[in-house]
């Protein structure tokens, strides 16, 4: 046969008409097919790791992060997604922005209305990761997880002493109003201004106590005691209520299942990688050659560094761990 012979013989075996198309599919979408072999529901896995921050250009390092404007679309995509029956976070964080961490909470929270949400705890889900997962359906976590950290602390850099006593610059102050210079790097706050700092920080204190006295459905009081700050691991965290279960991701995609109320179900993976040759030509960048001859120099003092140097870049307002987990 020719080639377009073969055509008819297919259309033949397929019992449809010579003038009608053949259907066809290429191998690399076959590929990316999901596997639906072992049932018929999909249980979405949403990988969320990294610092939280608001926008690609707050992110402390050039390593993973957690882009509250890029989770909270896919979240909003996983909502609208019928075939998507129940959402699993897989959540490994120290937190990051609060600003961050309550747009998240605001997505999980409106996506546990349509459907189950599980979280399930890796190595840490502490401060702001902890913020995003309070809303959540179920929470299952390891028994070594680092978690709870239920506080937020305030990051405004002070510039003076580098500026006046080691490059020898002087300012001059004209102001409008007592508050005109709020903020400022070239002096200390006033203890005025400390004050409504304070209050603008225990606010964001209070509303972070309050979701996950709501998510929990636990009493403030209840919270108050098991907050300010203090870490958990998993195994205690389960204790005061913190967590619902103890156990890995397969345990929380069995929980999630069983709130969809589906026995028939397969996974399928978010955020969805990019194409190959994008993978390729960004493990092959200058940034990312530079960035692991920094981390093979700097050892532990990396991300510490990292921070520092981002510092002006992030939101001042950090619910996150007060230091950098260094296991051995």
């Amino acid at each position: 046969l020719y080639t377009d012979q073969v055509k008819d013989v297919v259309k033949g075996l397929l019992k449809i008409d010579k003038d009608d198309a053949i259907t066809q599919i290429a191998p690399a979408d076959m590929a990316n097919a999901p596997d639906k072999s072992e049932g018929d529901d999909k249980i979405a896995v949403y990988y969320a790791y990294g610092d939280i921050v608001d926008g690609a250009s707050s992110v402390v390092t050039s390593g993973h992060a957690i882009d509250a404007q890029v989770v909270c679309k896919d979240l909003e995509k996983l909502r609208n997604d019928d075939d998507v029956k129940a959402v699993v976070i897989r959540v490994n964080s120290g937190g990051g922005s609060a600003y961050a961490s309550e747009q998240i909470w605001r997505q999980v929270n409106e996506l546990k209305k349509v459907k189950p949400v599980v979280i399930s705890m890796g190595g840490m889900a502490a401060s702001g990761a902890y913020y995003m997962s309070a809303p959540a359906s179920w929470i299952v976590a390891e028994p070594t997880t680092l978690t709870g950290s239920i506080g937020i602390f305030g990051m405004f850099p002070d510039m003076s002493g580098l500026l006046k006593d080691e490059l020898g610059l002087k300012f001059d102050e004209a102001n409008t109003n007592k508050y005109s210079g709020f903020g400022t790097l070239t002096r200390p706050f006033t203890p005025d201004e400390m004050k409504y700092l304070e209050a603008y920080i225990n606010r964001g204190y209070n509303l972070f106590r309050q979701r996950v006295a709501d998510g929990r459905k636990m009493k403030t009081e209840e919270v108050e005691k098991i907050a300010q700050g203090h870490v958990w691991i998993g195994t205690d965290a389960l204790k005061i209520r913190l967590v619902d279960q103890l156990g890995g991701l397969d345990d929380a995609v069995k929980k999630a299942a069983a709130l969809a109320k589906t026995t028939s179900y397969y996974t399928g993976d978010y955020p969805e990688p990019g194409d190959w040759t994008d993978q390729i030509l960004k493990s092959a960048s200058a940034d990312n050659y530079l960035d692991e001859q920094m981390r093979e120099t700097l050892g532990v003092y990396y991300q510490p560094l990292m921070f520092v140097k981002t510092v002006n870049t992030q939101s001042c307002i950090q619910a996150r761990l007060p230091y950098f987990m260094n296991i051995n």
